[in-house]
């Protein structure tokens, strides 16, 4: 007799669908809302999950919402595509600050850089298409390809390259399949930026292949040192047609809360994703869009200041972890996350456990030490850990300092 072959439950019995039922959980929300669930119960736990700025908003923004609820227009629906003035200041915002003139037809405001993501990759994969991914990524990137019907294949940097991958890894990488390559600098979640240099040769890689380009560029601002930004499209005019820019407010303004993101791109690309979103959610809360409104088109004094902060922050997170035995963390040039190398620590006994991999490290730190962070297998790189610097000074130094004290204790 042969084996039986398992039968495929009946739809009527399948109560979540496999497309839906395969999504992961965002690990660094999970981690987040963990650290902030024993905070609320009284244990003194230190979060470095969050990637989100602990300032609050600046109040001229604010004001512009406040005013914004008092205003009958703003208390019915509007254009699923966005409020026509916030377009046109986010295509004159793109020019200022990228060098990348656009016109507001070719803008879709979405609710939050997420929701920008998936549409964009929804618009212009079809099942199968290939979407090189480089990692250590976001963790919310691969999921959106994937729901769009699209396959991520990673190229893995590490340490020794400063998490940047070569234009050769890419083409390696590279198959009749592949449609897009996601580009983020400065990235998430190891802060690495790529020089001007290398992401012109990315952008010409991708032009020479007939390639579309997916750019997240929502640090743009928060780069330090010798840093600087680099916009894909304003660098290679030729791949205009094919590249997909991802914005939004949530970093530069500390408006994570507020959900307003954004898609730059070719017309016939945002028309088709204006299309989804009106199905979707119709338009982004008015509310926040002209809070939107307000901080995209005043100075970037508040930026500089939070990115003072931010950079004094960098500065003394990575010498700290650096001086804790079997950690290797490089200096992020942007965004505002240390992503250390944890591997020489793995298998070593600390406090009667002997984590195997980072994600049994951050379990055993956010025991022993209260410090929640964000394992590198969230990431795609395993023996990894990001800490977002995106919090006070004192608590910063705080949990790191603890972080020393059980690391240090670590033994063969």
């Amino acid at each position: 007799m042969t084996a039986a072959t398992p039968s495929v439950p009946p739809a009527s019995d399948r109560r979540v669908s496999a497309r839906i039922g395969s999504i992961s959980e965002s690990a660094t929300l999970a981690v987040d809302a963990k650290a902030k669930a024993l905070k609320a119960a009284g244990r003194p736990v230190i979060g470095f999950g969050a990637g989100e700025p602990d300032f609050p908003t600046p109040d001229y923004i604010v004001d512009a919402a406040v005013e914004a609820c008092r205003n009958p227009k703003y208390h019915r629906y509007t254009p699923a595509g966005g409020l026509p003035e916030l377009k046109a200041a986010i295509a004159a915002k793109t020019l200022r600050d990228s060098g990348y003139e656009v016109d507001a037809s070719q803008v879709l405001v979405t609710n939050g850089g997420k929701q920008a993501i998936y549409e964009a990759f929804a618009a212009v994969l079809d099942p199968g298409d290939e979407v090189i991914v480089p990692a250590p990524y976001w963790t919310t990137y691969p999921e959106s390809i994937r729901l769009a019907g699209g396959v991520p294949v990673e190229v893995v940097a590490d340490e020794t390259t400063g998490y940047r991958v070569s234009v050769e890894q890419l083409e390696a990488a590279r198959t009749e399949r592949t449609k897009v390559l996601l580009f983020v600098s400065p990235s998430n979640p190891t802060g690495a930026v790529y020089s001007r240099e290398d992401t012109e040769a990315v952008g010409r890689w991708a032009v020479e292949h007939g390639l579309w380009v997916l750019t997240d560029e929502i640090y743009e601002h928060l780069v330090y040192g010798d840093a600087t930004f680099s916009s894909l499209p304003a660098l290679v005019p030729e791949l205009r047609d094919r590249c997909i820019v991802v914005n939004g407010v949530a970093k530069t303004y500390a408006m994570t809360g507020w959900r307003v993101g954004w898609i730059v791109g070719p017309k016939d690309v945002v028309k088709a994703a204006t299309n989804l979103q009106s199905h979707a959610t119709s338009n982004v809360n008015n509310v926040a869009q002209a809070a939107a409104l307000a901080a995209v088109t005043g100075d970037l004094e508040a930026v500089a200041e939070m990115r003072a902060a931010f950079d004094r922050r960098r500065q003394t997170i990575v010498r700290m972890l650096n001086e804790i035995d079997g950690v290797i963390c490089p200096t992020p040039e942007g965004a505002f996350y240390a992503y250390p190398s944890v591997k020489a620590l793995l298998g070593k006994e600390i406090r009667g456990r002997r984590p195997a991999d980072s994600v049994e490290l951050a379990a055993l730190i956010l025991d022993e030490a209260e410090v929640a962070v964000v394992p590198g297998e969230a990431f795609g790189t395993p023996g990894y850990l990001r800490l977002s610097y995106a919090l006070g000074d004192e608590d910063l130094v705080e949990g790191v300092s603890r972080l020393q004290k059980l690391l240090g204790e670590a033994t063969d």
